[in-house]
């Protein structure tokens, strides 16, 4: 039997086109693959996998992808990000503050300089704080000392090189102490450093609010002071305490070299949508995260700020050259 072809009017063609593409889910990115310069379970692991979770939710990514790449400060998951996801419209890197500090100590070949900026996320405002039992009571306490004797007082933090080492450089030089002539003492993780500080092994201690919240809040800490703009849980900023120091160690996303103008406006919807999701809220008031959401070229010209001041930093801290 002879079949015969019905042509449809052109307009009731195009109109089932636009039909069937807007039943389909409509993506940003198809997987989401996040390069993660650190070990799991960290801080920068925590931000990649919820950020990732957050974007599923929120139906701009079908799903995620992680790789965890420690060492150097993040720099080795950024040269090898850089390396290999040239072009790549659904790859992310996920930075932050201590990748901006790592890059101007190492020196290495790449740095962020060869990746697209996306987003800053949030930031974990840092606080200092002292045992219970310390007669320091306040900053201008801490600081007093500083100024008489600088070897006499130990902080106790991350890293050589960390943020929590450059704040404790930026206290220094703030009340015309030479930061080189700082006493601080680097630990590997938060459990050292907590344990430090309970066992009065070191003056003050530094690290990210949510970290020594409980301690804080349970008496067995003393806060003396947060680096942010505003109080975070109503413990006083050191700006108001006449340190002219605000610093934050906060984290965000790259995206890969390489990628057209129209795959980063693309990105940069996908996860500032993803910042709108319940999930997202949900894991900032979880972890005591504050909210620091800048994008595309703005964020790009933060980093390059904060790359010629941590940098500046370090060298008078002895640390970069």
């Amino acid at each position: 039997m002879r079949r015969t072809l019905v042509r449809l009017p052109r307009l009731f063609q195009f109109a089932l086109i636009g039909a069937a593409v807007a039943a389909g889910p409509a993506f940003a990115v198809d997987t989401a693959k996040f390069m993660i310069g650190a070990n799991p379970g960290g801080g920068w692991d925590q931000a990649g996998r919820t950020l990732g979770a957050a974007m599923v939710s929120a139906g701009v990514a079908k799903s995620a992808s992680y790789d965890n790449r420690g060492g150097a400060g993040g720099t080795i998951g950024l040269t090898q990000f850089v390396n290999t996801d040239k072009g790549n419209p659904n790859a992310l890197l996920v930075t932050g503050a201590v990748m901006v500090g790592a890059i101007e100590t190492n020196k290495p070949p790449v740095t962020l300089k060869n990746a697209t900026p996306v987003a800053r996320l949030f930031t974990d405002t840092m606080v200092i704080t002292v045992p219970a039992s310390s007669p320091i009571k306040s900053i201008k306490d801490l600081t007093a000392q500083l100024k008489a004797n600088p070897g006499s007082v130990s902080w106790g933090g991350g890293s050589k090189g960390s943020i929590d080492h450059i704040l404790a450089g930026l206290i220094a030089k703030d009340i015309g102490v030479d930061p080189k002539r700082i006493n601080y003492v680097p630990f590997q993780g938060g459990g050292e450093a907590s344990a430090s500080v309970l066992g009065g092994h070191v003056t003050a201690g530094i690290a990210g609010v949510s970290e020594f919240l409980p301690f804080i809040k349970s008496g067995k800490m003393r806060a003396l002071a947060v680096t942010s703009k505003d109080r975070v849980a109503d413990i006083p900023t050191l700006k108001e305490q006449g340190i002219n120091v605000e610093i934050y160690n906060w984290r965000g996303v790259y995206g890969a070299p390489g990628i057209t103008p129209e795959q980063r406006k693309a990105l940069i919807d996908a996860v500032v949508k993803a910042t709108e999701s319940p999930s997202w809220k949900q894991a900032l008031a979880k972890n005591d995260w504050t909210p620091f959401l800048l994008t595309g070229d703005e964020f790009g010209k933060f980093v390059d700020a904060e790359s010629a001041r941590l940098g500046a930093m370090l060298r008078e801290l002895g640390v970069a050259k």
